[in-house]
């Protein structure tokens, strides 16, 4: 069987990697993938990987953070951009379409309508969530409310991020080494991560200052590149180890005590599958709340920015039992590429 997987974003961000992580587990199921994304994305990420892609037309409104009239805006450019892709799915004679997220999601449902293919979505905003179901079967992902609900529609699922197959090998030892480079590191001292994914939101940047500023008996890192230039100059270095954009974060995760993170994205999950206890911080991006935490209850600690000193030494006054909910939840997470695979083979192959 062969799969056209229509992937929204640059390719080389959040839904790159869950893309990715689709493609290659319908792969070591048997299934050749072709990827398509929108003609003005560099596909970083694909590229390293080896893969080559279709250039065809994936509009965006701006995921959680759209507006009326971005959503508008991206509504008239999906009209065209559908039949490009309804063109590449009877030129590529596919067997079945995967959208992942957002536009991608929305081009891939009406294209693979309008060619007669069974299509599935993984999605996780409003706008693919309002449109996708319409015509086809759907994933959600943790994020979107539908998640928490225990009776769907029938065309309607659950599924956890198909994480990296080597999230979970990570070697303490090598991010030990590494951080020794750094002057403000102490090895005696227990270590905390503060992250809001690849891309740094000033929200975390100042939930970090605030904390360095709180108390010295911490290990502080800081992962991920601004998004502006002149949020580099929040980061006080003297009390913070600023790690930015980094590629060895599988170590860092085998190593860090506690994670300080957004309560959205797969890197809750990929802490999660490395067992460590997590605080999130909410609304720090354009404000949004996931009640992330009680999806993973009792694993993660949730705190708004003005109390979140306080949580994170609730963590670790609570460590163990919060420690021991994490494990429960890691071989979940951890199975969950195979599993959501093995559903859209078994959706599309009906």
């Amino acid at each position: 069987m062969k799969a056209l997987v229509v992937i929204t974003g640059r390719g080389l961000g959040g839904d790159a990697v869950i893309a990715y992580n689709v493609i290659t587990s319908l792969e070591a199921n048997g299934i050749q993938c072709e990827l398509a994304l929108d003609e003005s994305a560099p596909g970083i990420l694909f590229k390293k990987k080896g893969y080559s892609w279709h250039k065809i037309s994936i509009p965006q409104a701006g995921g959680h953070a759209a507006t009326k009239f971005s959503s508008i805006k991206a509504a008239f450019r999906m009209f065209t951009a559908t039949f490009k892709a309804r063109s590449l799915i009877k030129k590529l004679d596919v067997d079945f379409v995967v959208g992942i997220i957002g536009g991608g999601a929305i081009v891939a449902s009406v294209g693979a309508k309008l060619s007669h293919k069974p299509c599935v979505d993984l999605c996780c905003t409003p706008l693919d969530m309002k449109v996708c179901p319409k015509f086809n079967d759907c994933f959600v992902l943790p994020e979107y409310y539908l998640f928490r609900e225990n009776v769907l529609p029938d065309n309607i699922h659950k599924t956890y991020y198909p994480l990296n197959d080597d999230v979970d090998s990570g070697d303490a030892k090598i991010a030990l080494e590494k951080l020794k480079e750094y002057p403000l590191f102490d090895e005696n001292k227990k270590t905390i991560l503060f992250s809001s994914g690849s891309s740094l939101f000033k929200g975390m940047i100042e939930a970090c200052s605030n904390f360095s500023e709180f108390t010295d008996e911490y290990n502080l890192l800081l992962i991920g590149h601004p998004m502006h230039e002149e949020y580099f100059d929040l980061i006080n270095e003297d009390k913070i180890i600023f790690l930015g954009y980094i590629d060895w974060l599988n170590h860092i995760f085998d190593f860090i005590d506690l994670a300080v993170l957004t309560d959205d994205g797969v890197m809750i999950e990929e802490v999660i599958a490395c067992k460590i206890p997590i605080v999130t911080v909410t609304k720090i991006k354009w404000g949004r709340y996931h009640n992330i935490a009680g999806i993973y209850e009792g694993a993660i600690l949730e705190t708004d920015s003005n109390h979140a000193n306080e949580i994170i030494l609730e963590a670790f006054k609570n460590y163990d039992s919060i420690k021991a909910n994490v494990n429960k939840y890691s071989e979940e997470v951890l199975a969950s590429k195979e599993i959501l695979a093995k559903k859209i083979i078994d959706i599309c192959g009906k």
